[in-house]
């Protein structure tokens, strides 16, 4: 069991793709299922994450406030803003750029951590951000979508903030309240955790995916291009703050993770709740869940050989260095 699981751990990107072509190929499979079951499906992630966190995993905030500040400032500035000039530089319709920029105005995802691990950045760092920007997301999302959208749609700032509540925080406190709890069944349960949560974000995707499929078609490429600009430029100035920062080559890597990587379960679960108006607003959420996932394994695997270089050229007698 613990080989399977981490196979589906290891190969987080590759199942998040099948399951996204499966549910584009053969929709109908889950159109009887209501889009209402991705609360649960994230709850179920946030309860996870909850079991997983140690009280030493905030006090990082006070040993290292300086790393965890640029890092959360790095997510809610860089991908916001980044959401808010590609929708205005492709000239998206309301929906689309509504879309967007909830994907950019939600916290890290739970799956940077995982990503962080297997790039091998500063695990401490990435768990750190994940958990701090998880909390400040009730205020910081909702607050943000106003900020940038409210210019063309109706926000409703509080029902977003109680949703987030609901969805995210209430499951974080539930597993960490557990894991105090229940020690030993935790520490038990822990291993399984990142293929469970696999499996979780598998299926948020699938459902996302299903229930959009044909409006994924007809956004056509350009939404997918918007999708994926925004992922990997978020990616590079999260590496570029960490450099500037003077961070470390983890801690870089950890913030580029961080900040490219975001909660768009969730960024679809709030269009469906408080923008129903607005169906497209779910296709970014959609297309990101997918790519982020792919793009994050992509960028482990680069990260690993840069450290591999780097290493090999520290070998080399100093005459025979470039």
């Amino acid at each position: 069991m613990k080989r399977v699981c981490d196979f589906i751990a290891r190969w987080m990107g590759v199942l998040v793709l099948l399951t996204a072509a499966a549910s584009m190929a053969f929709p109908d499979v889950l159109l009887p299922v209501d889009m209402w079951i991705i609360n649960p499906l994230l709850g179920l992630i946030m309860f996870g994450m909850g079991l997983t966190l140690k009280p030493h995993d905030f006090r990082i905030v006070f040993q290292r406030p300086k790393d965890v500040l640029i890092g959360c400032l790095a997510q809610f500035v860089v991908m916001p803003l980044l959401a808010w000039g590609l929708a205005k530089a492709f000239a998206l319709s309301d929906e689309l750029a509504l879309g967007v920029i909830l994907v950019g105005c939600c916290p890290g995802g739970t799956a940077s951590n995982v990503i962080t691990f297997l790039a091998r950045g500063d695990l401490a760092l990435s768990v750190g951000m994940t958990a701090t920007s998880t909390v400040l997301a009730p205020l910081l999302t909702p607050l943000l979508v106003w900020l940038m959208a409210g210019t063309f749609v109706d926000v409703d700032a509080v029902g977003m903030l109680l949703s987030i509540l609901y969805v995210v925080i209430a499951p974080i406190v539930g597993g960490f309240i557990i894991q105090r709890l229940f020690p030993k069944f935790t520490q038990k349960a822990v291993a399984y955790l990142p293929a469970f949560s696999t499996l979780m974000i598998a299926a948020v995707v699938a459902m996302v995916v299903s229930h959009t499929a044909d409006k994924l078609l007809s956004a056509g490429l350009l939404v997918i291009i918007v999708v994926v600009l925004h992922n990997l430029i978020g990616l590079t100035l999260g590496y570029t703050v960490g450099r500037l920062a003077g961070f470390t080559r983890e801690k870089r890597i950890a913030v580029s993770i961080e900040v490219g990587m975001q909660n768009s379960g969730l960024a679809s679960s709030l269009a469906t709740l408080h923008f129903a108006a607005y169906p497209l607003a779910t296709i970014p959420g959609a297309v990101f869940s997918v790519w982020h996932n792919i793009s994050g394994a992509l960028a482990a695997r680069l990260y690993v050989r840069g450290e591999k270089g780097n290493a090999d050229s520290e070998t080399l007698p100093s005459a025979d260095r470039p």
